[in-house]
């Protein structure tokens, strides 16, 4: 069976189990549904090597939410998908102490509007470790969290991978979590759609560009992956899976516009995760 190029893990369950090939009980693939703060959400546990087999997936918990509910450009509406991208979040994170950091991955080239959502999304993120280590009578009850654009490849000369291991080095953070695009399969969930994962992320990836993988393994600490739809294969668009690649790839014609409302939404979704000691109202406030 030739499955469609794509990043959603729910998007490769959704081919696979069409062919009665997943979530048998010993298939060591489990999906759980339900509904937060308006928007749906679909947990994929990918729980043995069976499992990371039969989805080609590493093992690990990846989560679907669906934007669409709530992407009627509405302060309510992004308020209300914020907060439940944080709580989603919060359930992937690692226990994290008082004084533990954290480090957002901006990933992709901001150059490109498709592959600018990490850049995007750090311009939304508060950003404390610098505030925390230099006066923390005054900031010590925020996390102290970092954040690194990382550019791609042919813009630095280094791979992403060395970057971000560089910077866990030097900031020697208890969590890091890259945000960058993805390649979807459905025209619906283009831009409408937010993957997270405990399993780390390939950059490219999805539109056949592997870069080196970014997870615990290649780190020494947990990655969570929080990545966006923002491109579609323009074969699988097509209906034309089957022909040779073409690397022709297909984003919406309003991307600038919709990228710059994800990078606040997920920003947004960051602050509330990572500061727990802020509400909402707080997190708006500062970020606008």
């Amino acid at each position: 069976m030739n499955l469609s190029r794509t990043d959603l893990t729910v998007e490769t369950a959704e081919e696979l189990s069409a062919g009665g090939r997943l979530f048998a009980p010993d298939s060591g693939v489990q999906l759980r549904e339900s509904l937060r703060c308006g928007c749906p959400v679909t947990c994929i546990r990918v729980a043995s090597p069976a499992g990371a087999r039969a989805i080609g997936r590493p093992v690990g918990r990846y989560v679907t939410i669906d934007l669409r509910p709530c992407l009627a450009r509405q302060e309510e509406l992004t308020g209300r998908a914020a907060q439940c991208l944080a709580g989603e979040l919060r359930a992937l994170l690692p226990p994290l102490a008082a004084r533990d950091t954290a480090l957002v991955v901006g990933m992709g080239n901001e150059a490109m509007t498709p592959d600018a959502v990490g850049a995007e999304a750090l311009t939304h993120l508060l950003v404390t470790r610098h505030m925390v280590d230099a006066m923390p009578r005054r900031f010590g009850h925020l996390r102290s969290v970092a954040a690194l654009r990382t550019g791609v490849l042919a813009q630095t000369g280094v791979e992403t991978l060395e970057l971000i291991r560089g910077a866990v080095s030097h900031i020697r953070p208890t969590v890091v979590i890259a945000v960058d695009a993805l390649a979807a399969r459905s025209r619906h969930r283009l831009c409408a759609t937010v993957q997270l994962s405990d399993a780390g992320l390939t950059p490219g990836s999805g539109v056949g560009n592997h870069r080196k993988a970014v997870d615990a393994a290649a780190l020494g600490v947990p990655v969570i992956a929080l990545g966006v739809p923002t491109v579609i294969d323009g074969a699988a668009l097509c209906g034309q899976e089957d022909d040779a690649p073409t690397g022709l790839f297909v984003t919406p014609r309003d991307i600038d516009s919709r990228v710059r409302e994800l990078g606040r939404l997920i920003g947004r979704g960051l602050t509330l995760a990572l500061q727990p000691g802020l509400s909402a109202e707080e997190v708006a406030a500062l970020l606008g």
